[in-house]
């Protein structure tokens, strides 16, 4: 199926501009920058819901990201902080292709994330493993394919654990350069935890908690300090140098091992949306399940 599917995927996306341009995937992955293009279609607002479609500023790229749930506003904190990711969007691209049916289908993948080699991770923000339904279980098996094809990766990022995910939120309000404090301090703040101590202790030796804290945590939302996040942040947790093992690879981007280098040229006036896809996400149904 790969083999009959794989020439068949192309790319919708918003260039610089906002014109829409429809291209093949190999085409598009390899000379379009997803990191820095707008969502291609807006998130759905759906009705009761606690939480809506908004903005994340990411420590990464210094802009803003669209995030379309609470659950995607997680991922991308985790996203956000690890080293080697150089880019991020939300929604940037939609894909096409062919069912055996013959029949166009589309999927728009909630994150982009850009790697530090030139790879990149497309992924749904699910709240749970059933969300989205069948049809956003289906159109996982064809991102994965279509990712595979290009040397990169998709995944849905299963929610995180609720202490991890409270620490990194707590932490990730202080990723403002802000928050790295006075001149020299960032450096005081080094060396007052080069071995593991309690952090109201390691904060008290360099001074004022009230002025030093915000510095710790904004170390720690980097990774110059580290602590295990799976355990709730309070003034005795113990601090120390580097960062910890806290999240892990949960991208699973290394477990990808096979793929073409993508290549080709441009393809117009190719696939076209089926109608129902369209009504789907116009639903909540097709953003990847992010509920």
């Amino acid at each position: 199926m790969a083999a009959d599917r794989g020439a068949g995927f192309e790319a919708v996306f918003l260039d610089p501009i906002g014109k829409v341009v429809q291209q093949r995937w190999v085409d598009a992955a390899l000379a379009v920058a997803f990191e820095d293009l707008p969502p291609v279609s807006a998130f759905p607002v759906i009705p009761g819901r606690r939480w809506g479609p908004g903005l994340w500023w990411s420590a990464t790229t210094g802009r803003h990201v669209s995030a379309g749930s609470n659950a995607m506003r997680t991922q991308l904190m985790v996203l956000d902080r690890d080293p080697r990711v150089v880019g991020l969007s939300g929604r940037p691209v939609r894909l096409l292709w062919r069912n055996p049916r013959g029949q166009v289908r589309s999927w728009v993948p909630q994150l982009f994330a850009r790697y530090t080699d030139g790879t990149a991770l497309l992924a749904d923000c699910p709240s749970h493993p059933e969300a989205g339904g069948e049809r956003a279980l289906k159109a996982a098996e064809v991102m994965a394919e279509a990712c595979a094809l290009i040397g990169w990766t998709y995944r849905r990022l299963a929610p995180l654990d609720e202490v991890l995910a409270a620490n990194l939120k707590w932490l990730a309000g202080y990723r403002h350069p802000r928050n790295a404090g006075r001149l020299h301090l960032a450096a005081a703040v080094q060396q007052a935890f080069t071995r593991p101590r309690p952090l109201i202790e390691g904060a008290e030796a360099v001074g004022d908690p009230i002025e030093i804290l915000p510095a710790v945590f904004h170390a720690m939302w980097h990774g110059h300090l580290s602590t295990p996040l799976q355990t709730p942040l309070h003034e005795r947790i113990l601090v120390g140098p580097r960062t910890l093992p806290d999240v892990g690879d949960r991208t699973g981007r290394h477990n990808n091992a096979d793929g073409d280098a993508p290549g080709g040229a441009s393809c117009a006036g190719g696939l076209q949306q089926a109608p129902q896809d369209a009504a789907h996400e116009a639903a909540g149904d097709g953003h990847g399940g992010g509920r």
